[in-house]
């Protein structure tokens, strides 16, 4: 599990290979992802939207941004966590995903979060 803290919110990430739905021989590797955020300060914030960098072991790196996570802008209070998961597609059986959280606390204060760099990998590539 990755983790990193930014302006009082941790972000703690783990991947999953799932095999069942992945087709190798079409180079389709597909991963899924919990992640949890836990509001360690002392102001209500809302997730507002997100930024992805994704990394496969091709050099190919694709970018997506939109509204909040899975089709929600969650509000998390202080002491207080929120947790999702989803997914994403890869076109080899190594890569990596990386990005940042945009918030908005209580008092009207925008800022963005690190989602730490974790590894999405087919089980036994990675040595």
């Amino acid at each position: 599990m990755e983790t990193a803290i930014t302006h009082n919110i941790k972000i703690s990430v783990e991947s999953f290979y799932l095999d069942d739905r992945s087709n190798p021989e079409d180079n389709l590797f597909v991963f899924a992802y919990r992640i949890r955020m836990n509001n360690l300060g002392y102001r209500q914030v809302q997730l507002i939207s997100r930024h992805w960098i994704i990394t496969d072991s091709t050099g190919e790196i694709r970018e997506v941004r939109g509204d909040g996570v899975v089709g929600e802008q969650p509000l998390i209070n202080p002491g207080e966590s929120y947790e999702y998961m989803s997914g994403s597609q890869l076109e080899s059986e190594f890569g990596t995903m990386q990005g940042t959280y945009r918030m908005r606390s209580s008092d009207g204060v925008i800022f963005d979060v690190e989602i730490p760099c974790f590894t999405l990998a087919v089980p036994g590539v990675l040595n």
